[in-house]
């Protein structure tokens, strides 16, 4: 599979790209998966719900199954969180991966920015990082685009990643 980042500080736009990017590239007919990655603990279950009664009981896993999808939640339970490329090996392949966040790993990536956060760059330092989306103007070495130009975005992606 082939896979292609997404990063960039809080509020620079990057599940926004996220979300246009998988429409745009799904558009095309290619299949698309996304990882996300939470630097805070998060429920896709809620409390009284069947599933989480399961897990609050202790299971390890719960497979939650309906006639629209299915969903696999694995507890954790004090191990350490597996890393992006043993995630990678629970999907199913497609012809992209798309991953939000993950900004220390070693993929290809593309940086968001917004003028208003007034944060540093990441790809001044990161060499995986191969371009960056931005609002604004931003003196970087790699190529920039607009961030709302997601066909361009989409274009270099799959440049990228040979699609």
């Amino acid at each position: 599979m082939r896979i292609f980042g997404v990063v960039g500080y809080k509020n620079t736009g990057k599940t926004g790209l996220m979300e246009r990017l998988v429409t745009e590239i799904t558009t095309r007919g290619f299949s698309v998966s996304t990882i996300k990655h939470a630097h805070h603990s998060f429920d896709v279950d809620h409390a009284g719900k069947d599933s989480h009664r399961h897990r609050v009981a202790g299971a390890s896993q719960v497979l939650l199954s309906s006639q629209s999808r299915w969903a696999l939640m694995s507890e954790l339970r004090g191990a350490a969180e597996p890393d992006l490329q043993t995630l990678l090996t629970k999907l199913d392949p497609v012809d992209l991966v798309l991953i939000e966040g993950y900004k220390r790993d070693t993929h290809p990536k593309i940086e968001t920015y917004r003028s208003e956060t007034k944060g540093e760059l990441l790809a001044p330092q990161d060499p995986t990082i191969m371009a960056v989306a931005a609002d604004c103007d931003v003196a970087v070495k790699q190529p920039t685009f607009d961030l709302d130009d997601t066909k361009a975005i989409a274009d270099f992606v799959l440049a990228q990643v040979s699609l």
